[in-house]
């Protein structure tokens, strides 16, 4: 499918305007519909579009938020120690309302695009944001590898959530994705023979079988609760 690529600008209720990576098919379906890509700690970077990319020629209107405009513009880090440690800051001074505020800001903008759904999906530390999605803005989520889950387990999903971990997660204690399923025995929460970072396309973190899987199952997802009529493969 021919991809159309541009970056566009949403303003936050709380007026602040951050740039998005935006990906559509050239020639989108009848029914379009809505997908907001939650970064890393590293920023929009290459892997993220990439990632974005993919949805998009599954038939999804995507944008991936720049939440670092907030801070400087453009920022895109490597996914090394010094990017974690930086990007780590960033977040830190971010804290999550104000990514929240960007994300309502992005479904906002796909429903005026005439998509007639609007999910998440979102890799650590957007893993996180993810599930804050569906409890806090009611929108259907798949949550990859969120390490700081657990500091919100007492709240209640809004929508519907699957869960992505890596078995051998060096990040995320065995204890910690044990709480997340028994605090959501009820909820799809998947374990992968992979370490953090699976999803991290282009890196050495990167487990190409666990990704597929995992994405299989989120275009499951995704078609089951968006009633999409997608490719799942």
């Amino acid at each position: 499918m021919s991809i159309e690529r541009s970056t566009v600008y949403l303003s936050a209720l709380d007026a602040v305007s951050i740039g998005a990576y935006h990906a559509c098919a050239a020639h989108p379906p009848a029914r379009r519909l809505g997908l907001v890509i939650v970064q890393e700690v590293f920023g929009v970077t290459d892997s993220l579009r990439q990632v974005s990319d993919g949805f998009a020629d599954a038939g999804f209107d995507v944008l991936a938020p720049a939440f670092f405009d907030r801070i400087e513009p453009a920022i895109e880090l490597r996914a090394d120690d010094a990017g974690m440690a930086r990007g780590r800051e960033y977040v830190g001074k971010l804290g999550f309302d104000a990514p929240l505020r960007d994300v309502r800001a992005a479904a906002d903008f796909l429903v005026e695009r005439g998509c007639s759904g609007v999910a998440v999906v979102g890799y650590c530390w957007g893993g996180v944001l993810a599930y804050l999605c569906a409890t806090r803005l009611g929108l259907p989520a798949a949550s990859y590898y969120g390490r700081l889950i657990p500091q919100f387990l007492h709240e209640r999903p809004q929508a519907p959530l699957i869960f992505h971990f890596g078995a051998k997660d060096e990040l995320i204690p065995a204890a910690s994705i044990a709480a997340v399923e028994l605090r959501f025995p009820d909820l799809p929460l998947h374990r992968y023979p992979a370490g953090h970072a699976f999803n991290r396309i282009g890196d050495r973190h990167y487990d190409e079988d666990s990704a597929v899987l995992a994405r299989r199952r989120t275009m499951a997802f995704l078609q089951a609760h968006l009633r999409a009529d997608l490719e799942c493969a």
